[in-house]
């Protein structure tokens, strides 16, 4: 077969017209969750992962690396099974006598550290790092795996209307963008001062830059390598970097505007909504899915217009952010933390309830709109279907880090809360969250090599499990040695 027509071959294979149902995904991606449990019982009731031995460090990724691959592969017509497997050694876990050494070492003290440094009013929080770490995961898995047999058709992305897996990975990785850009809105709320319109962009262009340059270059090596893509995703010459590269401009712009509009999550709404009205009564749709590509902005339709639904969901993640990030909803709250972190639980829990009730109004034929959703076009569906799944995906993950961990939320110095929140997240997860970006570009690396190695169509199970294996071995490995080594890249 010529390579020609092997890269025709290709790009046919990757293409999905039908996708999966939202219960299959939410079945596929609920094995996250379950392993960050099951690793949370091992960890708070046997301290299985300190010391951080070779065995911890190879459950570390059986758990959180390997779980997902399975569901994906082996597991992805019986994701309910392989959740069971991992819900069935918990009992086991706390039938083991915990160990007495480290009972008498409680990671909080009971008095105050005064030597010890403050504590931060943005501190880390376990349960987001393992949300953002476990989508990372997600995220590496399927852009290689889609190219094998063994990875179902109806999780690779849809061509027009339905919903996959790597439908919602793309807008999960926007979403939890925002989630973290609302670190520095809440410093700069915290110190009072206001920052102008033309430093918050200059700002905003430092971070950019890097992902513009990521974006021409893979759009250089794709063209110059002949390498198989699917123009209907994004356009001949836009990619998912110049998406991420513009919108913190964007959104720098937008902060103005929150002068006039209540919150982030009411201009996400605002944009989503503007965005699908025009879809809606105007040609854009028609001009989106069906224009000939005869110029530069026709070739790039599907990126150019998308991006307003990306801009929503970055909104979005960037609204939850705003009350998930800070140590309290209240930062003049004097409630006791165990209220304090069932006031966070609460308040995710019914912006997991709005953001699904939306959705369900603007898809049901019988009691709503009857919307269809799209990634291709980015509309208000596909916007509130991201957020609401990633907002339940952080609901369980907090769920999770407040029953096994409570310390977490009762240090009383910065010392001991960094303890506490080291011993509840997970070094792989860990990994992953804190060079999200550098393992994303090495995950996107590794791909091209193995697809400009092996004609990844033709090869069987046993060979496809091998190649994802020793694939997600490198990127945990190279993720895990920058985290050992306190190395931060940051593009």
């Amino acid at each position: 077969m010529s390579n020609q027509s092997y890269k025709q071959q290709k790009e046919d294979f990757v293409s999905n017209h039908s996708g999966g149902s939202v219960a299959e995904i939410a079945a596929v991606t609920a094995v996250a969750p379950v392993a960050i449990l099951l690793w949370s019982a091992l960890q708070s009731r046997q301290s299985f992962f300190r010391p951080y031995t070779p065995l911890s460090c190879a459950v570390d990724f059986s758990l959180c690396v390997g779980t997902f691959l399975l569901s994906t592969t082996l597991y992805a017509s019986t994701p309910l099974l392989l959740i069971l497997f991992l819900l069935a050694p918990l009992a086991s876990v706390y039938m083991l006598p915990a160990p007495t050494a480290r009972k008498k070492r409680p990671i909080v003290p009971k008095h105050v550290n005064h030597t010890a440094p403050h504590l931060d009013v943005l501190p880390a929080k376990p349960f987001l790092t393992s949300y953002r770490g476990a989508m990372m995961v997600m995220t590496c898995v399927s852009i290689l795996a889609v190219d094998f047999r063994l990875f179902p058709r109806r999780f690779a992305k849809v061509e027009t209307w339905g919903t996959s897996l790597m439908d919602m990975g793309v807008g999960s990785f926007v979403f939890t963008a925002g989630v973290v850009a609302a670190r520095p809105v809440l410093r700069e709320r915290a110190s009072g001062k206001s920052v102008s319109l033309a430093r918050r962009l200059i700002y905003s262009a430092r971070h950019s830059a890097p992902l513009l340059v990521l974006g021409v270059a893979r759009l250089l090596s794709v063209k110059g390598l002949d390498y198989a893509e699917h123009v209907t995703e994004y356009g001949v010459h836009w990619n998912f970097f110049f998406t991420l590269g513009l919108l913190p401009p964007f959104v720098a712009t937008f902060q103005a505007v929150l002068r006039y509009v209540p919150s982030h999550a009411a201009l996400a709404l605002l944009v989503g909504g503007a965005y699908e009205v025009l879809l809606g009564t105007t040609t854009l749709k028609a001009y989106v899915l069906a224009a000939p590509r005869t110029d530069l902005l026709s070739m790039n339709r599907e990126g150019l217009f998308s991006f307003l639904g990306y801009l929503a969901i970055f909104l979005a993640g960037q609204d939850l952010g705003m009350f998930i990030i800070p140590r309290a909803i209240n930062p003049r709250s004097q409630a006791a933390p165990g209220t304090q972190r069932n006031t966070l639980l609460m308040a995710i829990a019914v912006w997991a309830a709005i953001w699904s009730a939306l959705y369900h109004v603007c898809t049901s034929h019988s009691f709503g709109l009857g919307l269809g959703v799209s990634r291709r076009l980015a509309n208000l569906p596909y916007v509130l279907w991201v957020a609401s799944f990633n907002t339940i995906q952080i609901f369980a993950c907090c769920l999770i880090d407040t029953v096994f961990f409570p310390a977490t939320y009762s240090a009383t110095d910065g010392r001991t809360e960094r303890e506490a929140n080291e011993f509840a997240t997970s070094r792989v997860l860990k990994a992953f969250n804190r060079n999200g970006l550098a393992v994303f570009l090495l995950a996107n690396l590794l791909t091209g090599l193995v697809n400009m190695t092996i004609r990844t169509i033709d090869v069987g199970p046993v060979v496809a499990m091998a190649v994802l294996l020793g694939y997600m071995g490198v990127v945990t490995g190279f993720a895990v040695v920058l985290d050992v080594y306190d190395i931060s890249i940051k593009l």
